[in-house]
This record gives C-alpha cells, sequence and structure tokens, in this order.
C-alpha cells in the first residue's frame, strides 16, 4: 500500500467509516475504471478540478461517472463565472495529487482549506460511493452518509449543486 493510501485508509479509520479497499491495476479513466468495477458495488464517481478565471480560486466538481456536462454548461450551474481545468502544477498545490488520480481525499492535503467542492446533489440517492484513494491503483467505498462526514472533517466549503437533472434527459428521450 503506497503512503497516499496509507493516509487515506488511517483517516476514514480515526473517523470510523465503514470503508471497502480494492486494488487494480491503474485506473487513469473512466472507461478503463469500468473493467474494475465490476465487483463493487457502489456509485463511481467523476472528480474534475477546475478553476476560476484569474486561477486564485480552485473547484473539485464530483458526479456519477455515467454523467457528462460540457464546461459550459457546468459554468452556468457552478454560478462561478469562467472555468478551466486545472493545471497539473495546481492539481499537486492544492490537493497533492497526479492527473488520474483525482479524488476528494485529496481534500487531505489542502492545509488551507482552499478548494471548494460542488457535489452533485444527484448522488444523495447513492447507498455507497467510490473514490480513488490518492492514487489510481485502488478504489475504496464507503455508505454515502460517511462521506459526507469525510467532507465535513476536511473543513473545506461544500455544497450541493444540480449538475444534471434526469427529468429533462428522459423527457429528450
Amino acid at each position: 500500500m503506497t503512503e497516499q493510501e496509507k493516509q487515506v485508509i488511517e483517516v476514514l479509520e480515526d473517523l470510523s467509516i465503514d470503508y471497502r479497499h480494492f486494488t487494480h491495476p491503474p485506473i487513469p479513466t473512466i472507461e478503463e475504471g469500468l473493467k474494475h468495477w465490476k465487483n463493487i458495488d457502489a456509485t463511481h464517481c467523476k472528480n474534475l478540478f477546475f478553476r476560476n478565471h484569474k486561477g486564485k480560486k480552485h473547484y473539485l466538481v464530483i458526479l456519477d461517472h455515467r454523467e457528462n456536462m460540457a464546461i459550459h454548461d457546468m459554468e452556468k450551474r457552478l454560478k462561478q463565472g469562467k472555468l478551466s481545468f486545472a493545471s497539473e502544477k495546481r492539481l499537486q498545490k492544492w490537493l497533492g495529487l497526479t492527473p488520474g488520480s483525482v479524488t476528494p481525499f485529496g481534500l487531505i492535503n489542502d492545509a488551507e482549506n482552499h478548494v471548494h467542492v460542488f457535489l452533485d446533489e444527484n448522488l444523495k440517492t447513492s447507498k455507497r460511493i467510490s473514490f480513488h484513494p490518492n492514487i489510481n491503483t485502488a478504489t475504496v467505498d464507503m455508505p454515502y452518509e460517511d462521506f459526507i462526514r469525510f467532507l465535513d472533517w476536511t473543513g473545506n466549503s461544500w455544497e450541493y449543486v444540480r449538475l444534471y437533472d434526469h427529468y429533462f434527459k428522459d423527457k429528450k428521450q
């Protein structure tokens, strides 16, 4: 187990979170993940790291891995002005992560609580939710309520936002 994983596991255990840990080959993309998540009964998440136009604010956006949104739509829903994906340097600075391993567990490394989290409110219906434990060669899942406890523990600001409206998607089909 890597040092990054150990750090995440220690926090989860300190918080008495009921987690499960799965190892697998590196999963840098959702498509690759689908091959290895078959036996993990949880909502697998897509985690996107953005910065605002001036680069002074950073956001972690968490949504179901099956959902896709254009960045322009994301800007409208988040109401933070023009957004762009944060650079590898910014990802390392604020979350201590590398591309392909973006996860809310990176908030452990955000000592300044600089990163604001937007959590898709559709995730509220998840029984269990999963993320990489700061490295993409493993997946950790836990009850959704325990994930919210973890988010609260980080001290980072976070909020629910409706990133995707299933009602309208179903009506278009």
